[in-house]
C-alpha cells in the first residue's frame, strides 16, 4: 500500500513515508485536531485478510496502550478506515540502533547509557505482563532524549501469573512471519528476527521474559562488538550456531571493554533459561553497577546526551588542578603577598582533545618559569602528539615529529 500525501484517515492527514516494518508501513502525518505531527503504521493490503496478522496488529495496539515509560514509544490512537487498519504513535526523531551500528560498534559510555535505557523500559513491559519477542536493534530508536523501544508486534500480555501455553511458534511458522525479511540477502547471509531469538523459541516452547533477555544480550553483543553474537549462511547453519555454540568474548573482540560487561552478557545468552539473569531489573542494577564501578574498570562513565562527555570534563578539572598547583608556587617564589586563590581554566584547541595515558594520567606540564604549558593531545582521529602554548595566551600548536609522544 503505498498512501499518497493528503490521505486522511479520520482527523490524521498523510504527508509522507517513513518506512515499512514486518508489521506494517509507517507514514509521517498531520494530527489536525491537535496541531501536531505524528507516525501512522497501517497494516498492508495483502495481510489484511489474514485474521491472524490482524490480530497481531490489534494485539499491538492494546499492549502498547497499556505501557508508559519514557523509553517505550507512546501510542496516540487505533482506528479503521474502510478495510485499513492503524495505529497512531508518537513521531520519533532520530536513527535506528540498526542504523547507527552500521558506523561500528558503539563507545563503552554509549552502550552502558542505551543498554541500561533499553533494560529500564523492558523492566517497565515484564512488570505489566508484557513479553517483546522481537527485540533487536531496528526496534530501538535512538534519539536525543535517549533510546525508545517500539514495535511491539511479537508482544503477547502474559499476565502477571498465567503461564500461558498458546505462545509456541514453530520453525515454518517463523519463516512465514510478517515481521521476517526474505530468508535470505544476495550474498546469503540470513536476515531478520532469527538473530535475535532465544533457543527456546526456536523450539516452539513458551517464550516468555527470558526469551527478552536473551535478545537483550545479543543487542549488548552487538552495540559493544559492532558483531552480531550469532551469525551464519542459512537458517540451519545460524539456528546451529544459536543452539549450541557460545559467541567470542567481547574483550576478545573488543579489548577496552570492562570485564563485567562479558559477564553480564555471558548470564544474559546462557541456552538454558533458568541460568540466565531472571529479571531486566536485575540486568539494570548490574549496567549501574558497571557504571559506578567505571574508573576502576578502565572506560568513561556513561552521561546524558544533553551534557558534555564527562571524560573531557574530568581532564579540563584535571588540567585545572595542575595550573593551579603550577601558579600558586610561582607566585609563591615572587617577593609579594601570596594571593588568597588562583582560578585557571584550560581546554584544549577546537577540534582537539587531550590524551589520556596509564602512566601519566595527568598529561601536561609547566615550563620551569612558569610561562609555557606542554601537554599530549590529538586532532580528531589523528595520533597523539605535543603541543605547546602559553600560560597566558592561546597560541597553542602541535610539534611536528612528535607522533605518539607521552
Amino acid at each position: 500500500m503505498n498512501l499518497t500525501p493528503g490521505t486522511r484517515f479520520g482527523p490524521y492527514e498523510i504527508l509522507s513515508p517513513l518506512g515499512a516494518g514486518g508489521m506494517g508501513e509507517v507514514y509521517r502525518a498531520r494530527d489536525t485536531r491537535l496541531g501536531r505531527d505524528v507516525a501512522i503504521k497501517v497494516l498492508p493490503e495483502h495481510l489484511s485478510a489474514h485474521p491472524e496478522v490482524r490480530a497481531r496488529f490489534e494485539r499491538e495496539a492494546k499492549t502498547v496502550s497499556a505501557l508508559n515509560h519514557p523509553n517505550i514509544c507512546t501510542l496516540f490512537d487505533v482506528g479503521r478506515e474502510g478495510d485499513v487498519d492503524f495505529i497512531v504513535m508518537e513521531l520519533i526523531d532520530g536513527e535506528t540502533l540498526a542504523t547507527r551500528l552500521q558506523k561500528g560498534p558503539l563507545p563503552i559510555n554509549e552502550v552502558l547509557r542505551i543498554g541500561s535505557e533499553i533494560a529500564d523500559a523492558l523492566d517497565q513491559a515484564h512488570r505489566a505482563g508484557v513479553v517483546h519477542r522481537d527485540l533487536k536493534p531496528g526496534n530501538v530508536m535512538l534519539t536525543r532524549a535517549g533510546a525508545k523501544l517500539m514495535d511491539f508486534g511479537l508482544a503477547r500480555a502474559t499476565g502477571m501469573t498465567g503461564t500461558g501455553k498458546d505462545s509456541g511458534v514453530t520453525i515454518g511458522a517463523l519463516t512465514q512471519s510478517p515481521t521476517m525479511a526474505q530468508p535470505l540477502t544476495a550474498e546469503g547471509t540470513i536476515v531478520g528476527t532469527f538473530q535475535y531469538m532465544a533457543p527456546e523459541q526456536l523450539e516452539g516452547k513458551e517464550a516468555g521474559a527470558g526469551a527478552d533477555i536473551w535478545a537483550y544480550g545479543c543487542v549488548l553483543y552487538e552495540m559493544a562488538t559492532g558483531k552480531r553474537a550469532f551469525q551464519g549462511n542459512s537458517q540451519a547453519s545460524l539456528i546451529t550456531s544459536i543452539m549450541g555454540t557460545q559467541p567470542a568474548p567481547i574483550s576478545q573482540v573488543a579489548p577496552m571493554t570492562p570485564p563485567a560487561l562479558d559477564r553480564l552478557v555471558t548470564a544474559c545468552i546462557a541456552k538454558d533459561p533458568a541460568d540466565r539473569l531472571q529479571s531486566a531489573h536485575d540486568i539494570k542494577l548490574q549496567i549501574s553497577w558497571i557504571t559506578e564501578g567505571g574508573s576502576q574498570a578502565g572506560v568513561p562513565k556513561p552521561v546524558s546526551a544533553r551534557r558534555k562527555s564527562r571524560e573531557r570534563l574530568a581532564w579540563i578539572v584535571a588540567a585545572v588542578a595542575v595550573l593551579a598547583a603550577g601558579a600558586l608556587a610561582f607566585v609563591a617564589t615572587r617577593p609579594r603577598p601570596v594571593a588568597p586563590s588562583v582560578h585557571a581554566y584550560l581546554q584544549p584547541p577546537k577540534g582537539v582533545l587531550f590524551s589520556s595515558s596509564i602512566d601519566k594520567p595527568l598529561p601536561l606540564a609547566i615550563s620551569p618559569d612558569g610561562t609555557t604549558i606542554a601537554f599530549c593531545a590529538r586532532d580528531g582521529e589523528g595520533p597523539d602528539k605535543l603541543w605547546v602554548r602559553s600560560l597566558g595566551g592561546d597560541d597553542a600548536h602541535a610539534l611536528p615529529g612528535t607522533e605518539g609522544a607521552q
